[in-house]
């Protein structure tokens, strides 16, 4: 047979049925405390974690030690998936990345001087109007 339990809001403490005394605050929140102690010390704002009979308090000073259970191992974080990116295919990216830095720089070196061209292309094609137009 399962007994619910419930845990005191002050000493972290279970509360087996029929034994626990209920504190309904205005704003409708609850508290269920196990012993009119628990309910008297929370009524003067006292701190728990500053009892040292309290769950609270054993728990930040490391206290039962021998009842922790080891917890489990969690995994390393997701292998990250490689995947196409908008105007790009996969094969595409991969065969960038496996590229040699003095291949890629050189792919870089000639569109920088092929779109200098361009510009210079343009910049001549102004000024060729510019001339041929004249002062009005």
């Amino acid at each position: 047979m399962v007994i619910k339990t419930e845990t005191c809001r002050f000493s972290g403490l279970r509360i087996y049925p029929g034994r626990a005394v209920k504190f309904v605050r205005t704003d409708t929140q609850i508290f269920t405390f196990l012993k009119s102690k628990c309910r008297t010390l929370f009524n003067q704002r006292k701190k728990p974690a500053k009892l040292a009979w309290t769950s609270l308090y054993r728990k930040q000073h490391k206290k039962d030690q021998a009842d922790v259970v080891s917890k489990k191992k969690r995994r390393g974080g997701k292998a990250t998936l490689n995947r196409a990116i908008a105007g790009a295919s996969l094969e595409v990216i991969q065969k960038k990345r496996a590229e040699k830095p003095e291949v890629r720089q050189a792919a870089r070196d000639s569109a920088l001087r092929e779109v200098k061209e361009r510009m210079k292309k343009v910049k001549d094609a102004k000024k060729a109007a510019t001339k041929k137009g004249g002062k009005r």
